[in-house]
């Protein structure tokens, strides 16, 4: 008895048929196999650095989005007249916007293929969104000009993550959304820095209270670096002769097409546009992996209240801030140790729980005592959280690794709706619970171990497709493919 293979499965099959044909060449084109690696190791040198740019993009994105924090110490509540949750729907309501346009944004990215001007002309757009939060003298007008930054900051993240995976392989993939997420660690420390120099050298300035200036410098910094990030952006491997020779762009389109097995573009792509959004809003992993990081994100909600939490040391408004920088100093060598250890063993899930049961440790260690030296130790083991957060992204690529326009989509769709959890955690830290804040980290607690939990089914669901894929192909005697990495 016979199966008959559907056309598009037949399809499926001949392209990935012709593909190891023409692997099968080798690196003659390149000069041979020394050859090759000589011109790889090339490629990503120059690929770095121009990447490198997106950290420092990132860095100011999370600083344009979380100042509301720092300037709530030094008069942002009393001078807009905030009453009761105000503060907490000002910070919650940036994330409206940033849920709505990331699937949309992520779609016309991958349609334009020009990221250098995409990416850099939002940022300007931010920047200038972000001055104008400081001239604002109501709730009204800080919900508005919140509202419309998410809108456009929408467009940075899972456009970064997407560009990365557009460009780099399975086993690098980790280590540089490392060093990408981890702007938004160092904005964390940074941040803090800049805004207890701005809070205290510049009030009354002009007229102007300090935390207004904090928006004016912060927001005009990034419009300075949307200038230059047009110049020093890569775009796509296929619109990138303007910076690679054309063996070097051909070398490019050549690693990611072993990297997935198959072509990334002419062998996979069918459909267009929307049939990727189809593919990915009807993948069940997609909205898995979004739960579970949406559950993650809820654990991490206490980053936006890191000042409040530091405070609660009962040190003064600039010593607290300066005490937020060391925690997220350390995450950041974490995240970057972790993702690289990730990467280097090809394994994910381990990486993730590991730092996230460090978190859940952190949030006990609060719970149960109001001694200084304890309650600064939980802010390092909660800001450490963040290498399982890095490490999850890079898993996300690596679990939805073809056509590309489904790609796109299912990062954007992922990351937009865990956003979700930024909007519920913006209401788990409310002052009526302070300074213990009990309760606020028992929900961590709780939504950490879910995250755990389902990330570890998701593993042992890889390890299964991998294993009937081995089976596969020992039957037809052909060499092995792709491999999920679990």
């Amino acid at each position: 008895m016979s199966v008959e293979r559907s056309p598009s499965l037949a399809s499926k099959e001949e392209a990935e048929l012709g593909f190891s044909k023409e692997l099968a060449l080798g690196d003659e084109e390149f000069g041979g196999t020394e050859e090759r690696k000589k011109l790889e190791r090339k490629l990503l040198r120059k690929l770095d650095m121009r990447m490198s740019i997106l950290i420092v993009i990132y860095i100011l994105n999370y600083i344009d989005r979380n100042n509301a924090s720092a300037a709530r110490l030094r008069g942002f509540e009393a001078d807009l007249h905030l009453k009761g949750q105000q503060f907490a729907t000002i910070l919650s309501i940036l994330y409206v916007g940033y849920i709505l346009m990331q699937i949309p944004s992520n779609m016309l990215l991958n349609h334009t293929g020009r990221p250098s001007i995409y990416l850099p002309c939002c940022m300007m757009i931010w920047g200038t969104i972000s001055c104008l939060t400081g001239v604002t003298t109501n709730f009204v007008g800080a919900l508005l000009t919140r509202f419309f930054l998410g809108f456009v900051e929408a467009a940075f993240f899972p456009g970064a993550l997407f560009l990365l995976s557009k460009w780099y392989t399975r086993r690098e993939l980790g280590v540089r959304t490392a060093l990408l997420s981890c702007g938004s660690l160092i904005s964390n420390a940074f941040g803090s820095l800049i805004a207890s120099g701005i809070l205290d050298g510049m009030e009354g300035r002009l007229g102007h209270a300090a935390w207004r200036w904090l928006f004016y410098i912060e927001g005009a910094l990034t419009i300075f670096a949307a200038v230059c990030a047009i110049f020093i952006l890569p775009d796509f491997p296929a619109t990138s002769a303007r910076w690679l020779s054309p063996l070097e762009v051909r070398l490019a389109e050549r690693r990611m097409q072993e990297d997935a097995g198959v072509g990334d573009e002419a062998q996979t792509e069918s459909g267009g546009q929307f049939h990727g959004l189809m593919q990915a809003v009807t993948d069940w992993k997609v909205w898995w992996l979004a739960l579970a990081l949406t559950s993650m994100v809820i654990f991490l909600s206490f980053n936006a209240f890191f000042p409040t939490l530091s405070a609660t040391m009962g040190y003064n408004r600039t010593v607290t801030l300066l005490l937020c920088a060391p925690p997220w100093v350390f995450a950041t060598l974490v995240a970057f140790a972790v993702t690289r250890h990730s990467d280097a063993v090809g394994e994910r899930f381990w990486h993730i729980a590991c730092p996230l049961a460090l978190g859940v440790v952190g949030c006990i260690i609060a719970m149960a005592t109001m001694n200084t030296a304890a309650r600064y130790i939980a802010l390092f083991l909660l800001a450490q959280s963040y290498a399982a957060f890095i490490t999850f992204l890079a898993w996300i690529s690596n679990s939805i690794p073809r056509p590309p326009s489904k790609r796109a989509v299912a990062l954007a769709l992922i990351n937009a709706f865990s956003q979700l959890g930024n909007v519920a955690g913006s209401y788990v830290w409310p002052t009526g619970w302070g300074p213990s804040y009990r309760y606020s980290y028992a929900i961590c607690i709780a939504t950490n171990g879910l995250a755990i939990a389902m990330c570890y089914l998701f593993k042992r669901h890889l390890e299964g497709l991998n294993k009937k894929a081995e089976e596969r192909e020992r039957e037809q005697g052909a060499p092995q493919g792709f491999r999920y990495i679990s």
